[in-house]
């Protein structure tokens, strides 16, 4: 069971990078355009913060649990951010702030789900609204702009005439160390056992509570990370920065092939479903299509990304159970006593 489970996921995560292939190529040769090195690089940089919290997301989603409030997580980094910058604190001391802040919003939505025993899903949505309110208090509706040069180009330029945004290398260096967390290494297995069977994983002397809050804490760090990548990028901390990414966020991991009750998936699918996602927005915000629009495709997707592999697994057990009835013997009827 074990092995077909693992070669269902590999074969989606197959079909997915393939689906990201194909629509690559053909937006090189259709959408005009779309293989000039700059639109690359916005389409990568414009996708780095929904693949930033995707990578703790993942491992979040594979143990069972899943974390609505990294998008307001990522705004109240932002809001703290710009308000601290007003006040004229140093970018180098304000970073870790907000870096510490995202820990302590992580922190709180683990304390509620593992001590309390409540569902992340209820939890997360309380906190989204909260942190998004706090957010608005800190910094009201300014918008602050005028953060050092130096950090702005880092956030938003490119390697020289390359394609290649700065930010993408540290990305590929967390991206790294997820992948080796989460496929090669103790903890990475006791995620998939968790989420398969928490009871069991129990039993088997996991340490369950304590993996889960450390997984939270890791989302409201990520989050925190993504909400100033996300104000210098785009030259500008609001509190409403980021609103809406978490569904990008779940539609990009779920569309990669993991499945929201936990225990299957892999990181690469994970990854390849963000960049798929990214792609066919920057595609359509070449083609004009309005951002109502996009988030009405990204809401499709999201369905689609859940209904897909569940109606997969159903239509592969019945024609399993099809193929072991024909290849089950026949039995006859005896034949009557003279």
């Amino acid at each position: 069971m074990a092995d077909s489970s693992l070669a269902r996921a590999v074969r989606w995560d197959t079909v997915v990078g393939a689906l990201l292939i194909v629509v690559l190529l053909l937006s090189f040769g259709t959408v005009d355009g779309f293989g000039n090195a700059l639109n690359l690089s916005f389409l990568i940089g414009n996708t780095l913060p929904i693949a930033l919290i995707a990578l703790p997301m993942t491992l979040l989603v594979v143990s069972g649990e899943i974390d609505l409030s990294v998008a307001s997580t990522a705004g109240l980094s932002g809001a703290v951010m710009g308000a601290l910058w007003n006040q004229g604190m140093a970018i180098e001391t304000i970073i870790p702030i907000c870096l510490l802040l995202g820990v302590v919003c992580g922190l709180v939505n683990g304390l509620l789900v593992t001590r309390l025993g409540l569902p992340s899903l209820a939890v997360t949505i309380g906190t989204l609204a909260a942190y998004r309110g706090i957010a608005q208090i800190v910094l009201g509706s300014d918008a602050v702009t005028d953060f050092p040069t130096p950090y702005l180009d880092f956030a938003a330029g490119r390697i020289g005439d390359t394609f290649i945004p700065y930010a993408f290398l540290p990305f590929l260096v967390l991206l790294a160390i997820a992948v080796v967390a989460l496929h090669a290494t103790p903890f990475g297995r006791s995620l998939f056992a968790i989420g398969a069977s928490e009871e069991a994983a129990r039993f088997a002397g996991l340490r369950v509570k304590r993996q889960k809050l450390i997984l939270f804490t890791v989302t409201g760090l990520m989050a925190s990370l993504t909400g100033i990548f996300w104000a210098l990028h785009y030259a500008s901390a609001r509190y409403d920065n980021a609103t809406g990414l978490e569904l990008s966020v779940v539609a990009a991991v779920l569309l990669g092939g993991i499945d929201f009750d936990g225990g299957k998936g892999t990181l690469g699918g994970a990854i390849a479903g963000v960049f798929l996602l990214g792609a066919l927005q920057n595609v359509m915000s070449l083609q004009d299509v309005s951002a109502q629009s996009q988030i009405v495709v990204t809401g499709v997707l999201l369905v689609l990304s859940v209904l897909g592999p569940r109606v997969a697994r159903q239509i592969s057990v019945a024609r399993a159970g099809r193929r072991a009835a024909a290849s089950a013997p026949v039995s006859k009827a005896p034949s009557p006593t003279p």
